[in-house]
């Protein structure tokens, strides 16, 4: 199945006013074709402080060893709430880029949310709808039952900053709010997940 190819529109950034995460950003309660619960904050308080483990690291996570940080963009959560820097996060967490118009990103969507249940309190799972339009992102998140955490990114500014030119993209981030890995391969299902988070974030997850 062919990665959907993301073109953001041209817009003006919004400027940054310096927020903080604050925890009232909640999911889609109230909003027509999303989930009813009211879900967690879109970026959730630090799910632990497991470091990635030692071994290869990839190209795009760094260079001469190191990881690179998560980068600095602040977005605001998909309804509601007040915008989040995505610097803040610490992991360990899985940060899934995606838009409704992307296949791949729909087929691996439910994965994400079966983990997320699974690995809650353990790892977080946070969705960025990156250049979509709302109404098509909130009815797959209806459709789908998706209850994690989720920020909207209209000009695809993070997944610039990853240097992505297409969808679906999954980070994984450390308990030090750095890259591990950014995983661009083909659709994710619960087992891939399993291999990722382990690999890359040392955290064995069960069934």
């Amino acid at each position: 199945m062919t990665r959907q190819r993301v073109v953001p529109p041209a817009a003006t950034l919004v400027a940054v006013l310096g927020a903080v995460l604050l925890a009232g950003c909640a999911g889609g309660a109230g909003r027509p074709g999303v989930a009813a619960s009211a879900g967690p904050p879109c970026l959730p308080p630090s799910a632990g402080t497991a470091p990635a483990p030692g071994g290869p690291v990839t190209p795009e996570a760094g260079t001469a060893g190191e990881l690179r940080l998560v980068p600095d963009v602040t977005l605001p959560c998909l309804v509601g709430g007040h915008p989040s820097r995505v610097a803040e996060l610490r992991g360990p967490a899985l940060v899934n880029l995606w838009a409704s118009s992307c296949a791949p990103c729909r087929q691996e969507l439910p994965a994400l949310q079966r983990y997320a249940e699974r690995a809650a309190g353990r790892v977080a799972v946070v969705g960025v709808v990156t250049a979509d339009r709302r109404a098509g992102a909130e009815s797959v998140i209806g459709s789908l039952g998706l209850t994690f955490g989720m920020l909207e990114d209209r000009d695809g500014t993070l997944l610039r900053a990853l240097g992505r030119a297409a969808l679906p993209v999954t980070v994984l981030v450390t308990g030090e709010g750095r890259i591990a890995n950014v995983y661009v391969g083909a659709a994710l299902d619960g087992p891939s997940i399993d291999r990722l988070v382990e690999r890359y974030l040392g955290v064995a997850v069960g069934p």
